[in-house]
């Protein structure tokens, strides 16, 4: 029986879970409260105190520290790799620690899950599919400018983990479906799924696309220019407005999406509105993407955490059923498709090798 620990830090949480091959043996959500991470300046400052928090709980759950055999972490912001399994090495924790490719909290998943393996006896420690999964079609990667060509990084892990139990739901391979995915969480991704590829997708991290809990998502490039150089910001200052201060908290002062919900069966008319704002936002990029499938689309998929709120779910769905059926997946299978990663690597599939 193989023991797995699985690794998924988000930006105001770390969620683990431990399997016994593909059976759940335990799982929880660590939370960070914003006093917490206030004396950190950094995402990577958070590492040793996030792994505390990691040994603290499997501790206080009866759950050895020793004795897994493997651990995966969630991939973080590498250069554009193709779809996989990566077991975890130098090249890659270095890219991490710097922050090369920009910084995000699931740029801990590898530094945590390398350093808890490192303490256990031939455990390994693996990353899959990261977000920086690139299967994007060669037309899709021209932009207006040159110098700015699109980018892909989205929910990769479980983008691909919802179209594979989709496929098996319906029997069919997920190379050959065609499927608009939404990512509905603390960032937002909608992408194409054409053949078992990502062949287009709005850079969810803080590029483009709908507006978030905490993501600007797509502003007027000419009014974020004059922004940038009046003098009343910093660099830093813009970047939180665009990645951790946008979109929810920008408008509602909370990223919350329980306290918005509740505020919007109260009557609440901002909250009522911004909520309408952000759904008909996530349908007209949805809606972006039927031609890149040449119509030819079998379905939408609705995924992630706000998946669960029925405001944003039927505002979605009166936008996009008349022309294609929605499927509900809400809530996410992150951890599970770590554990399938690990599974892969211990029936014997060979880890790809990451390279600067």
């Amino acid at each position: 029986m193989a023991k797995i620990l699985t690794i998924n830090p988000g930006s105001t949480s770390t969620k683990i879970a431990v399997y016994e091959n593909l059976t759940l043996a335990f799982m929880t959500n660590i939370s960070h409260s914003a006093d917490e991470l206030l004396p950190f300046n950094s995402v990577v400052e958070q590492f040793l105190f996030r792994k505390a928090m990691i040994l603290k709980t499997l501790s206080e759950n009866g759950i050895a520290n020793d004795n897994f055999d493997t651990i995966v972490g969630r991939g973080g912001l590498l250069h554009p790799i193709e779809s996989g399994v990566y077991e975890i090495n130098e090249d890659m924790l270095d890219d991490l620690r710097s922050c090369r490719y920009g910084e995000h909290a699931s740029n801990l998943g590898a530094m945590l899950a390398n350093e808890i393996a490192h303490q256990i006896q031939h455990c390994r420690a693996f990353i899959a599919d990261p977000v920086v999964v690139d299967e994007l079609q060669e037309v899709a990667r021209i932009s207006g400018l040159r110098q700015i060509p699109r980018r892909s990084i989205f929910h990769a892990l479980n983008q691909k983990a919802i179209a594979r139990k989709y496929a098996a739901q319906k029997g069919v391979p997920y190379e050959e479906l065609n499927l608009i995915i939404a990512h509905l969480g603390g960032g937002i991704s909608v992408a194409a799924h054409s053949c078992g590829r990502v062949i287009d997708v709005n850079q969810a991290l803080g590029g483009f696309g709908p507006f978030s809990p905490e993501r600007a998502g797509t502003l007027d490039s000419e009014q974020l220019v004059q922004m940038c150089f009046s003098g009343d910001y910093t660099k830093q200052q813009i970047s939180k407005m665009l990645v951790g201060q946008g979109g929810m908290v920008a408008h509602l002062g909370t990223n919350d999406g329980r306290e918005i919900e509740r505020r919007v069966r109260e009557g609440n008319e901002q909250a009522m509105l911004i909520t309408q704002a952000m759904a008909y936002n996530i349908a007209k990029e949805i809606g972006s993407l039927i031609p890149v499938l040449k119509g030819k689309a079998d379905c939408v998929i609705l995924t992630g955490g706000i998946a669960h709120n029925p405001f944003i779910v039927k505002y979605i769905k009166e936008m996009i059923e008349p022309v294609l059926s929605v499927v509900m997946f809400p809530g996410e299978d992150e951890m599970e498709a770590l554990a399938m990663a690990a599974m892969r690597i211990l029936e014997g599939e060979q880890a790809k090798t990451y390279y600067k």
